[in-house]
């Protein structure tokens, strides 16, 4: 994504040259344009995505916000919290010889489990490093049939999955066509161009306001102020507010959008800082949900869940994530084990789940949070997604 900024002239090339000189510093010269996202000096220093981080580009056509979301597997609770927001996903695979291999049998595969369990429907896989292997289209070709492959299974429409052979470090393919001879086979769309032609999800204009909070920080303009995606409806500058699970009421002193551009008001879809007034820091926190005071969001510890089974389940402690929210909770009850296609019953109170398997589950948490019906939930346990679904 560093390229993709880079090409787009939302970094300068002096910004990279000082990120290259201070890469080459500790060894990691290559890693120049992964800093652009890669700001923490931990994920520099180990060479991995940590968090989320977001910057902005536009084109002639659209306004984008680029969630960079980890995917190593010891932040894949970032992942999840980045895969809620999104509207679609780029899936960066590596072409290069047994990289792709490897990322297949690891995390390849859940990142798309849970790209699509958090509803993006829409994917685009960037082949990276084809300039590695001669941008051999026979390579392209092999990564693209076994990637089509799990994608289907895992609930993707071929019809709306696209794939670019890309390098990123040079930039073939990101913005412009390769010029290289050996790419010259390849005459499909460009990265940014498949990313034009993807159409947003349905916003949720209409229904009562849900913001789900994902940093809570002290700035100039509030003690309290809060950033995040509003998830449904619209809120504006002056508007009583709910935070659940608190139970507190606070007020919005002023709104900007992602960029630090004041703004009146901001509607389904969009990321926003809001300056909030007349709560204490205390009862906000990163998960919890700005809402309607009219039509609260509702905080349970107890839920019934229609799950897809990713492993074997049964009664069992899991650790339950939703967007930025996550925590330990206990599957009490199989209710049913369902029909995929009907959602019809097949069995009552099955003793367990069976992998690929479509189930209602109750779950009970630790402590109340905000949940209601239609969210999406993801189960894991032992650092493994085990299922997902939405609640009914």
């Amino acid at each position: 994504m560093g390229r993709l900024l880079l090409d787009l002239g939302v970094v300068d090339q002096r910004t990279i040259q000082k990120y290259r000189k201070e890469a080459e510093n500790i060894g990691k010269s290559s890693f120049a344009l992964a800093w652009v996202l890669d700001q923490r000096s931990e994920e520099r220093a180990r060479g991995v995505t940590i968090d989320i981080a977001t910057n902005k580009f536009e084109t002639e056509t659209t306004s984008f916000t680029i969630l960079d979301a980890p995917g190593h597997r010891d932040f894949i609770p970032n992942m999840i919290a980045g895969a809620s927001q999104a509207d679609f996903a780029i899936l960066v695979v590596d072409a290069a010889t047994g990289a792709f291999e490897a990322g297949l049998k690891g995390q390849t595969r859940e990142h798309s489990l849970l790209i699509r369990s958090m509803g993006v429907s829409r994917i685009i896989v960037a082949i990276n490093k084809l300039d590695t292997v001669g941008w051999s289209q026979e390579r392209f070709d092999e990564i693209s049939q076994q990637v089509s492959g799990f994608l289907s299974t895992t609930g993707f429409q071929l019809k709306n999955v696209s794939f670019v052979p890309v390098s990123g470090l040079q930039g073939d393919n990101m913005v412009k066509r390769s010029t290289n001879a050996a790419a010259s086979w390849y005459t499909g769309n460009t990265l940014i161009e498949e990313l034009e032609s993807s159409e947003p999800m349905a916003r949720a204009l209409h229904k009562p306001l849900r913001m789900t909070v994902s940093e809570v920080y002290r700035s100039m303009q509030s003690p309290v102020t809060i950033s995040g995606r509003v998830d449904a409806g619209s809120l504006q500058a002056g508007d009583a507010l709910l935070v659940q699970p608190s139970g507190e009421k606070a007020y919005v002193k002023a709104l900007e959008l992602d960029g630090g551009q004041p703004v009146d008001w901001a509607v389904a879809g969009q990321n926003v800082v809001a300056h909030l007034a007349g709560i204490d820091p205390q009862h906000v926190r990163v998960g919890d949900i700005a809402c309607d005071i009219r039509s609260p969001v509702p905080c349970v510890d107890v839920f019934t869940v229609k799950i897809l089974a990713f492993d074997v389940l049964m009664p069992a402690q899991v650790d339950v994530h939703r967007g930025r929210l996550h925590g330990a909770g206990q599957i009490v009850e199989i209710v049913a084990l369902l029909d995929k296609a009907k959602g019809t019953v097949l069995k009552r109170r099955p003793k367990i789940v069976k992998p690929g398997s479509v189930a209602r589950v109750v779950v009970k948490l630790g402590s109340k949070v905000p949940l209601e019906v239609g969210q999406r939930v993801v189960l894991r346990s032992g650092g493994e997604t085990i299922a997902a679904g939405l609640l009914e």
